[in-house]
């Protein structure tokens, strides 16, 4: 069987393992009380279960326990084995993609503090880099030769990995907002590992588009079902491994900043909500009502036209990294140079960077009210029970 037949298998597989889950997680998260209830911070309106995670980790789940039977059965070429250059440890990264999902489903639950919930994303990231899962040497942009990591390719892999999954987790505000951009990155990431001959990274982008497309059947506006943090730290993990499997040890400049480029709409909204949010005098984790999505249907956009419009910046991003791997270095620049011009007007006529009002949530009452930090009546202590209590 060729390759391009396997794939398409394997993308079916995916797709139908997270369509036909969805049901069943809706009843797991009603039956254990994952439900987001509408309050004035909230944009659903309606009482809405939040662990569609279950059925994209399914979706996943299922394309690598489908490929190493298929492999093992010699229905087609044992894609997992194909690309050796990271000298992977597949069934330990199986496991931080497991830890990643569970630390998910406990916060969809629970509710877990923070801290908590960044203790499991760094033991899935630490996890991942014991399986194998490590950039170590980079081309060195500014001279001949090579930038030897050396023991820091640890932590900055971490850090990466870390980062990749707050970003998609942060995105998460609209119906099929995160789903969609993970698809459209995953198409991209998909062509992209193909071309530089990494099938393992192939393998997990097209499980991660199909899984992705079979939820969006529930999750795109009107949703009926959210992929709660189960399933946003899963999409964000899963695109970081496959961004580090996308290159090889010997790392190019471009290459390390292709990933970027293509997760740039989700990166430019956790870092402008950082600074907007140190503007304000706030804490990082404080919610407000400045992102992205937030802006755009602040300026008249619904909910599915503001999804639409971020899924065409994302796909510009995407369509403009293709090309960059395909040109000279001058024109890659320049490419690079007109996409973030280009993010930088939007984000700036969006006000991306302004502090915002924020909510606060009265313990006593059960309710939330917009003020300015500083404000009479704002009461940090509450916020932050507030804050835990909806994030």
């Amino acid at each position: 069987m060729n390759s391009g037949i396997t794939f398409a298998c394997l993308f079916l597989a995916a797709l139908a393992g997270s369509y036909f889950m969805t049901p069943y997680a809706k009843r797991i998260a009603r039956s254990v009380d994952a439900v987001d209830y509408p309050n004035e911070r909230r944009i659903n309106r309606t009482p809405t279960p939040r662990m569609g995670g279950i059925a994209i980790f399914t979706g996943i789940a299922i394309v690598y326990i489908i490929q190493i039977i298929g492999g093992f059965l010699s229905w087609w070429p044992q894609i997992l084995e194909s690309s050796p250059h990271l000298h992977l440890k597949y069934p330990l990264l199986f496991l931080a993609f497991a830890t990643v999902f569970a630390t998910g489903v406990i916060d969809d639950i629970h509710s877990l503090s923070p801290k908590k919930k960044l203790a499991g994303q760094l033991a899935a990231a630490i996890i991942a880099v014991c399986s194998g899962l490590v950039i170590g040497v980079i081309d060195n942009p500014f001279a001949p030769g090579y930038l030897q990591l050396g023991w820091l390719a640890y932590p900055i892999t971490v850090i990466y990995l870390v980062a990749y999954m707050n970003i998609i987790n942060l995105i998460d505000g609209l119906d099929g907002l995160a789903a969609g951009i993970s698809f459209i990155a995953s198409l991209t990431m998909f062509v992209l590992s193909l071309w530089a001959g990494r099938t393992d990274a192939a393998l997990l982008s097209i499980a991660v588009a199909g899984s992705t497309l079979g939820f969006l059947r529930y999750n795109f506006n009107p949703a009926s079902i959210f992929m709660g943090d189960c399933g946003s730290l899963t999409l964000g993990f899963t695109l970081g491994a496959i961004s580090i499997l996308s290159v090889t040890r010997v790392a190019g400049l471009t290459t390390l900043i292709v990933p970027l480029v293509i997760a740039a709409v989700p990166i430019i909204d956790t870092f402008s909500a950082i600074v907007r949010r140190a503007r304000a005098h706030v804490s990082v984790g404080q919610a407000d009502k400045g992102h992205i999505h937030h802006r755009l249907m602040a300026e008249g956009f619904n909910q599915r036209q503001t999804v639409l419009v971020i899924y065409g910046w994302t796909v510009l991003l995407c369509v403009g990294s293709l090309i960059m791997t395909q040109v000279q270095t001058i024109p890659r620049i320049g490419i690079f140079l007109v996409l973030l011009g280009m993010s930088v007007v939007f984000s700036v006529h969006l006000r991306l960077f302004e502090p915002v009002l924020l909510h606060h949530y009265d313990p006593k009452t059960g309710t939330d009210k917009l003020v300015h930090p500083g404000e009479e009546g704002f009461d940090e202590e509450a916020e932050k029970l507030g804050e835990r209590r909806h994030l």
